[in-house]
């Protein structure tokens, strides 16, 4: 078993580009990615890629160079970045090969995502009755865990309220201008109770990183971040995740859950080690549920915590230090890997205005897609 390291990474900023397609994106982050490694497009040995609305990810091929490199296209739903950097670290884990990339990229149209019932094994009535629209499914999952532990409005708006504060500070945010609290809060309603401001948006952007086994990473003279643990599961029984058609009487774990444990077992870590994290927030119920989640507070304990400002970047553990999903939009292929990205900026010392202070060492990022896939990653400076 080979230990893996991320020893570049590359950003195309996130929002809109009109001028350019999602793939061309894509090129633009993995060239970015090399150039910071001093590699070439020819030295890559394997590629995973993902893309949800911009086409497959190996035809990047056409543009970076006809190498004859193995290339995987990867589908996960809003979890296709994290699955695809699950295919990397496994690669050279497993000693097939020593250098490789994980990329994602994609260009939605605007508007909330549309997906159709049958292409995720579901009947017409499910649609018909408005549960495929995200929005919706997530404002009812949102109000009944503000019930069951306690959670206010308030504390939805503060969680976006961090976000955009974040968001201006990150050079590749696609929002990045300051939301006050009330502004938030008595914003137009979308789906009760989230206003427009506590919802991301489906945009455009790329990320890619280099990985390389450890030997190779020396060879090459860069340390970047070790990945300690990389863990993806789908839902168990009683689960209560998007796109379910019924809750189950006896609850179970979610994937998300299931993924957390797994990763920090793989790592020899509790939540408690963890410096920074990047946690999936579509919209602000879900950072909070996902707090609770990946093991890092109890259910209900989130109200506290947010209000005391633990989960600001200058907090005892801050959270989507970049603005997550709410200030970057969510290009579905990219945003997963985007989490990893900032990490590695953040565990490299290269974050600048929104760097966090004491020396981070340990970070955490989880995504979470449809039916009910959640990918966790743990990096190491």
């Amino acid at each position: 078993m080979s230990d893996v390291r991320i020893i570049a990474a590359g950003v195309h900023p996130f929002g809109r580009t009109p001028g350019l397609t999602g793939l061309q994106q894509g090129v633009f982050a993995v060239r970015q990615a090399l150039a910071v490694a001093g590699l070439d497009w020819s030295d890559v040995q394997f590629a995973y890629g993902g893309s949800d609305s911009a086409g497959n990810a190996d035809t990047m091929v056409s543009e970076l160079g006809l190498t004859g490199l193995q290339f995987i296209n990867v589908a996960n739903g809003c979890a296709t970045g994290g699955s695809a950097m699950f295919g990397a670290y496994s690669t050279i884990k497993a000693g097939e090969f020593d250098l490789g990339i994980a990329v994602g990229f994609d260009k939605h149209p605007r508007g909330a995502f549309d997906p159709k019932p049958a292409d995720w094994g579901l009947p017409e009535w499910y649609g018909e009755t408005g549960l495929m629209l995200t929005t919706q499914f997530f404002a009812m999952k949102t109000q009944r865990y503000m019930a069951e532990h306690g959670i206010s409005i308030e504390t939805l708006g503060r969680v976006a309220e961090k976000a955009f504060a974040n968001g201006v500070l990150a050079p590749h945010a696609w929002r990045r201008e300051a939301v006050d609290l009330e502004t938030i809060l008595t914003a137009p309603l979308v789906s009760d109770p989230f206003t427009k401001f506590m919802f991301c948006s489906p945009g455009e952007g790329a990320v890619a990183l280099v990985f390389a086994s450890a030997a190779r990473a020396r060879r090459l003279g860069l340390d970047g971040v070790r990945l300690r643990a990389a863990a993806v599961r789908s839902r168990p029984p009683g689960s209560f995740e998007v796109f379910s058609p019924a809750l189950d009487f006896v609850r179970g774990p979610s994937p998300t859950t299931l993924a957390s444990r797994a990763a920090f077992e793989m790592a020899g870590v509790a939540p408690g080690d963890i410096d920074i994290a990047q946690l999936q927030d579509t919209e602000t119920g879900a950072e909070i549920m996902h707090m609770a989640e990946n093991g890092f507070c109890a259910d209900g304990d989130q109200e506290a915590w947010i209000a005391e400002g633990k989960t600001r970047i200058d907090g005892a553990l801050p959270i989507n230090t970049d603005g997550g999903c709410l200030a970057c939009g969510e290009p579905i292929g990219a945003s997963g890997l985007r989490q990893v990205y900032e990490n590695f900026i953040q565990l490299t010392g290269q974050a600048g205005a929104r760097q966090v202070s004491g020396d981070p060492r340990l970070g955490y990022s989880h995504v979470y897609g449809a039916p009910g896939v959640s990918a966790v990653a743990i990096v190491e400076r």
